[in-house]
Order: C-alpha cells, then structure tokens, then sequence
C-alpha cells in the first residue's frame, strides 16, 4: 500500500512486556486496528522506553519484543496498513530525541505527571527525558494523531510545544500533532485494581481456556455478596465491568439478577469465562499460527522498519536543512 492514499498519520507505540493482557487489548489495540482503515499507521515497539526502569536486566527483551509483535498481529493489525516496527532498529529516534533535548527545560520535565509520580524511584536522566524521547517518536512521523486515554494527554501536548517549538526556532519541518482520544473501557485485575502484569492480576490474552477460567474464579467480587441469594452492586465488581465488554446484554441478563441475589458469583464468573474464551478464540489461534513460523514475525518488523526509516529518514533530512546541519551536496 502507498502511503498517499492515507490521508492522517497515526503514530501509536507499547512498551515490550512480553504477551499482552485484555487489558491492553481493550485499553489499546482494539482501537489501533479499527484506526488502520481510516489513517496510516506506524505501530512501534517502544524498547528504549522499557529501559527507563530494566536498564540493569535486558536479557528477556528480544523474546518480549517477539511476543508483542505476535500479539500486534493476532489482534488483527495488517502489516500491509500498517507499519509495525521495533523503536531502536530506527536510530533517527535518538537523533531527533537529542535535537528535542535542547529546546526544552528541566523543571518543564519535572512538572510531568509521570516524573511526579515515579521520582522517588527513577532518577536516571533517561526516566527524566522519557517524554522527550516519546515526543520524537511523534514528530519523527510527522504524525497527525496520537490515539490516547485522558491520562496520557500531557504528553501529547508535549509533542505538539516541541514541535512548535522546532517550528519557529528553524523552519516549519513539523505537523503539530493533536490527542486523538477515545474512551477506554476501565477493566480492573482479580485484586480488584487496575489490570497490570506488575500486580500479577491480569488475563494474558495468551492463556488457555482452563487457565482463564482458573484466574477469573481468583476474582474479587462485591465483598457484601457473600454467597448466592445475598444482594450484590455489580457497580463495584470487576467481573461486571468484563460482562459489560464481552456479554450482549448485561444491563438486563447480569445486573438485576446480581442485584436481587438470583445470581450468584460463582455462575456470573462461568458466564464471563464462556464469553471471554469466546472472544478470544480467534486471536488464540491466530497466535499459535504465528508462533509456528518464527521468521515470519520478525520478517514483518523488518519490513515494518524499513517503511519507517524512510519516512523518519525524509523528516531528519528536512530537520538537519531546517538547522543547516546538512554539511555536504548530496551527490
């Protein structure tokens, strides 16, 4: 496919943790596939970033990477709509993360929510500049939108001020990108907080059947329900906020039965394992298709790098112009 025929850039990018959860199906890559008709997309595998915090552990990065590149394709991404590539294979990244570097303040970083957050245990230069180097893998692409919840919304803004920024202090080079934001579904873990591998309370997409309905008896439920026949919110269950996403009706067929304690936790909790397995079936087992043919895999992030380079090859040329730091006649 030639880019031309996409009229917007989209640049999405995860961080390698391996094979993914529902959580980041339903957070994330759901919406990067129903994207990939309507824009061009660059879909990366952020690594640099996963350095920020296992800097001092690296051996397990290639086989995560590998993993995530197979959940990018079982969950439907084409690599003929979209370009799906690993971060550090496209060194134009560091280049333009170092140019950025210079246009921007320390306290501007620290006032960033995610500094604030994790200061007390990141101090590297590297966690500092994070969102500088997130704000070049944006603007390398000359990417249009950014598909993000509300909370990642500042650093979206921070691509946009550097890419301004870039603008006035040389010469326009940058699109100015905007948040492309979309609601995502809250979906809690078994320990009733946010769905993470951090906190080992996650439904990895790559489970079986039996192990997802082991993981989602592990769940907690409204505390005040007891047993079948006590009165139940589904409000506060995260199993009710999963029937929401994968069950047709749940206003109707999960809610007042929960409410009024004909349905008990144990039956609710076979029900969503039915319909999540379900759900998942297909992407299953696509991923045992592609695990068959490793080269394939890795295949696909060569190509996806190589249609990479050549747009961020395309912007860096016009930003070393843009600074006059292009040094000799092309010959």
């Amino acid at each position: 496919m030639t880019e031309h025929i996409k009229k917007k850039t989209i640049l999405s990018g995860m961080q390698p943790t391996g094979s993914l959860h529902i959580g980041n199906l339903e957070g994330a890559l759901k919406n990067w596939v129903d994207c990939q008709d309507d824009y061009w997309m660059y879909c990366c595998i952020v690594d640099w970033h996963s350095l920020t915090a296992e800097y001092t552990d690296t051996k397990g990065l290639k086989e995560k990477v590998f993993q995530m590149a197979v959940d990018f394709l079982a969950a439907g991404l084409d690599p003929e709509k979209c370009a799906i590539f690993v971060q550090s294979e496209v060194i134009e990244h560091a280049e333009l993360h170092l140019i950025f570097s210079m246009l921007i303040s320390v306290p501007t970083l620290t006032r960033m929510p995610t500094y604030q957050e994790k200061k007390d245990k990141l101090d590297s230069y590297g966690f500092l500049g994070y969102p500088v180097l997130q704000a070049a893998d944006i603007c390398l692409y000359n990417a249009d939108f950014v598909p993000v919840g509300k909370d990642q919304e500042k650093h979206i803004w921070l691509a946009k001020d550097l890419a301004q920024r870039f603008n006035s202090t040389y010469k326009k080079v940058f699109q100015e990108p905007e948040a492309l934001l979309r609601e995502i579904p809250l979906i809690l873990g078994a320990d009733n907080r946010k769905m993470s591998k951090s906190y080992d309370n996650h439904i990895p997409i790559d489970f079986t059947e039996k192990q997802t309905e082991k993981r989602l008896k592990s769940f907690y439920t409204d505390p005040n329900k007891q047993r079948k026949g006590d009165p139940g919110n589904p409000d506060k269950c995260p199993i009710y906020l999963l029937h929401k996403i994968y069950s047709d009706n749940p206003e109707k067929e999960i809610a007042p039965p929960c409410r009024t304690g004909e349905l008990g936790c144990v039956d609710c909790k076979l029900k969503l394992t039915e319909r999540l397995n379900k759900s998942l079936a297909p992407i299953r087992e696509k991923r045992q298709e592609l695990l068959k043919d490793p080269n394939q895999v890795w295949d696909i992030l060569a190509t996806g790098r190589d249609r990479a380079k050549q747009r961020a090859g395309n912007v860096m040329d016009k930003v070393r112009s843009a600074m006059k730091l292009s040094y000799r006649k092309k010959k």
